[in-house]
């Protein structure tokens, strides 16, 4: 949001005070400001110059030849210029040769030079608006009033330069009355002792039974419309705005439209308050009425776009005829036109969160949305009308309203007291503050203040009662931030710091997260717990039970995910593309919406995913298989890796190359290749392996203890054992069976390969290990190595091998 210094000193004077200490103490006080723009800046240069005599271009239909008097500021210069608005007797902003036009439009700057333009020389040019950066108008040069005068500079005889602040919008989203320039003067009032002028609520309307024109508001949803005002005006003048409510405009990034729609805007970004001005030709014959939208019910909004309703919106209407969505947007048909003389004018408050899941639902965010579901105060409803008719008659004096300002809901404040309490602002803030400064601070910030023998009772003003100040910490945090917590004593801490209970669960998820970067060469990923459908679809997912999204981000992820694993796939892609090889893991939870706990929340699994995959090679599934392994080992929680993995829920296994994850019988996750016709949905190489473990699966079997095991004292004996077996013989069968032969001599047993084909028999593979063979009293010797390899040839039949070499 951009709050514009100049409009802020028509409500406050903060003359003798700089922009960059009014950034600091709003910041320190009120809301974070990010920086400070200087509208039109770089525009001292510009000159008022005015046009003499035009004539046409000797070699260019769409060009003119312009004398154009500079006064002091330059003499005569004869200018060159394509606008077809240009004409003689104009007072026009000129740039001289030599100066320098700043970047606007997306243009960078540009230094103007005397030049021959079609064979005629231009010394200068004459500027349009958008060349200037003030507006979007390119269509002609700008045309001053007739009485500026000449030769001056541009910048002192037209209030085209501003300082903007850049607030940032997180820091006010708790306080609707900040989402107008009149909340920050208010602020700025109270920081620096100074007046804050009131706005008026004097305009006076005819009665009806003085013949004016009564309109009939009927309010059928009270829930979703608090209060809605509607007057007529008549004589209104619908062109363009003057140039300073223009510029006023522009400065805070709005466009101008037309006068009734930019008064519209500008009341808006002064009080927060949202209006609507509707061409009253346009609107049907009926009282207007706001009511809920019907089933299936459409709008045509004023962007062109169908919007379909469901009973949730709120519309405005004029009989039964919908002519916009309330708080929302116009509908289309009933803007205001060049040919508008008599306006309908809404002033309206509509509930919050109404508002918001209709902005939501639609996709559709507008400036009046974004203040109305923030909890605008009713009393705003009115005073941004009265404002509205005094603003139009200062710039249209024919403009008048034709009847009552009509208020069906007949809203009164009865202004809520709360009490606060000297020992608790002391105890919170930390520092006693004389009664005359509290109550003094609450004041100048609107609250009435009553002193009493405990404290005081505040009364909280309707701008600050929506959804800002509602308990008596919320005064305090008012005296703080005005006194400044940057002006409080700092005492150090005293008190027993307890260190909070360790969660195993988290700590085992951390500490396998760091291992597995770490040591495993993995990068970690992060995802949103929503997935979105297309994620899900293409994951072959798409049909399992959800926990369901409320207020989706996007219309498109609406649902909570079950598993960590597809979020983490939909990554593959995009890294694939800048490396041949990718090692993601991502930690994460997912939710079980068939599965309900004691209060009836979805059951939770929390979860270390990994995806390795390479666009061609060797498939990484042993890779990663052994790189789990290492991983559980070296968390200590080892696993058995040696039984097929069937899921239930995890289409993207493929059903016959997954190995299950086991640790004293109970399966904790699964190592395996990802299913090929996955991999094509998702776009992924076939040589994507995926593992997964259940962290809470590995700390129900709990972890096992590390122990010391000395250096051997006598060197071991590797020895290379390579067994012929039958293709589906497990390795695990054959390394416990060269265990149980070299019985107290085997201290470890490895396998470097499994060989097939070649001279090999069908159906049979060759596994090769490196069996170490130790002792703790003796040297081993050649004859121990043989009779090792003589038992292993004697009882290899038990398992259906047989010794090679």
């Amino acid at each position: 949001m951009k709050i514009s210094l100049r409009w802020l000193q028509r409500h406050v004077d903060l003359s003798g005070i700089e922009p960059k200490q009014i950034l600091a103490d709003l910041t320190m006080s009120t809301a974070e400001i990010e920086g400070l723009i200087r509208f039109g800046d770089g525009l001292e240069p510009l000159v008022v110059g005015h046009v003499r005599k035009r004539d046409k271009h000797p070699d260019a239909d769409k060009l003119s030849v312009c004398e154009v008097d500079l006064g002091s500021a330059g003499g005569v210069l004869q200018i060159v210029c394509g606008a077809p608005n240009v004409a003689a007797g104009q007072r026009v902003v000129v740039i001289r040769p030599g100066d320098t036009l700043p970047a606007a439009g997306g243009k960078g700057a540009l230094k103007i030079k005397v030049g021959k333009i079609r064979g005629v020389e231009s010394h200068g040019m004459i500027c349009s608006e958008s060349e200037m950066g003030l507006s979007e108008e390119h269509d002609g040069i700008l045309v001053l009033p007739p009485d500026t005068p000449i030769g001056a500079r541009f910048v002192d005889v037209l209030p085209v330069q501003d300082t903007v602040f850049e607030i940032d919008n997180k820091s006010v989203n708790h306080r609707p009355d900040l989402w107008g320039h009149y909340g920050f003067a208010r602020e700025l009032a109270a920081i620096y002792g100074r007046e804050l002028k009131p706005i008026a609520a004097d305009v006076p309307f005819p009665a009806a039974a003085a013949g004016g024109k009564k309109v009939e508001i009927v309010i059928d949803d009270k829930l979703g419309c608090a209060r809605y005002c509607g007057v007529v005006l008549d004589g209104v003048q619908s062109g363009p705005s003057p140039l300073a409510l223009r510029w006023q405009l522009a400065a805070v990034g709005q466009r101008s439209v037309n006068l009734p729609v930019d008064l519209t805007n500008y009341v808006m970004l002064d009080l927060g308050q949202p209006m609507h001005a509707f061409d009253a030709r346009h609107v049907g014959a009926g009282p207007i009425r706001v009511r809920r939208a019907k089933t299936n019910e459409a709008i045509t909004t004023l962007d062109g776009q169908v919007r379909k309703l469901t009973p949730d919106d709120v519309l405005i209407c004029s009989g039964d005829k919908p002519e916009a969505l309330a708080g929302i947007m116009g509908g289309a048909g009933t803007m205001v036109e060049a040919a508008t003389t008599t306006l309908f004018l809404e002033s309206a408050n509509f509930h919050a969160a109404t508002i918001r899941r209709t902005s939501m639902r639609l996709g559709l965010r507008t400036d009046a949305s974004a203040r109305f579901e923030k909890a605008q105060d009713p009393a705003n409803a009115a005073l941004a009308a009265h404002h509205f008719v005094r603003l139009l008659q200062e710039y249209c004096p024919s403009a008048k309203p034709a009847g009552p300002l009509v208020d069906p809901a007949v809203f009164h404040y009865t202004p809520k007291t709360i009490t606060l309490r000297r020992a608790r602002l002391l105890l919170k803030l930390g520092v006693r503050l004389d009664d005359d400064k509290v109550a003094g601070i609450l004041r100048s910030l609107a609250f009435g203040v009553t002193v009493t023998a405990a404290g005081f009772d505040v009364a909280v003003p309707s701008f600050r009662a929506t959804k800002d100040i509602a308990i008596e910490d919320d005064l305090i945090e008012e005296v703080g931030r005005m006194f400044r917590y940057d002006n409080i004593p700092e005492r150090p801490l005293h008190g027993t710091v307890a260190p909070p209970l360790r969660n195993e669960e988290l700590f085992l998820a951390r500490r396998l997260t760091e291992v597995a970067c770490l040591e495993l060469g993995c990068s970690e990923v992060y995802n949103y717990s929503f997935v979105p459908d297309a994620v899900l679809a293409a994951a072959g997912a798409k049909d399992h039970a959800y926990v369901q999204v409320q207020n989706p981000v996007a219309p498109e992820t609406t649902r909570i995910r079950r598993h960590v694993l597809p979020s983490l796939l939909s990554a593959v892609p995009q890294n694939l593309r800048t490396h041949a090889e990718v090692k993601l893991c991502e930690h994460g939870k997912g939710y079980h919406a068939e599965m309900r706990d004691e209060h009836k929340l979805p059951h939770e699994v929390r979860e270390l995913a990994f995806v390795w995959s390479r666009r061609d090679g060797v498939h990484p599934f042993g890779e990663l298989r052994e790189a789990v392994g290492l991983l559980l080992q070296r968390v200590g929680f080892p696993g058995v890796m040696q039984r097929v993995w069937h899921g239930k829920d995890q289409p993207w296994v493929h059903p016959q190359r997954a190995v299950a994850i086991d640790r004293d019988g109970s399966p904790c996750g699964y190592v395996a290749h990802l299913h090929p016709g996955i991999a094509r949905a998702m776009n992924l190489p076939v040589t994507t392996a995926i593992a997964c473990l259940d962290v809470r699966a590995l700390l129900a079997n709990h972890r096992k203890i590390a122990s010391y095991a000395p250096m051997p004292t006598f060197p071991q004996l590797p020895v290379d054992v390579a067994l012929l077996v039958d293709e589906a013989t497990q390795v695990a069968t054959v390394v416990e069976f060269l265990r149980t032969t070299g019985r107290k001599l085997v201290k470890d047993v490895s396998l470097f390969e499994a060989y097939r084909g070649g001279k090999l028999p069908v159906g049979k593979k060759s596994l090769n290990f490196t069996v170490t063979l130790g002792a703790d009293d003796r040297t081993l010797t050649d004859e121990d190595e043989g009779k090792f390899l003589g038992k292993v040839r004697e009882n290899a039949g038990q398992i259906g091998a047989e010794l090679r070499g």
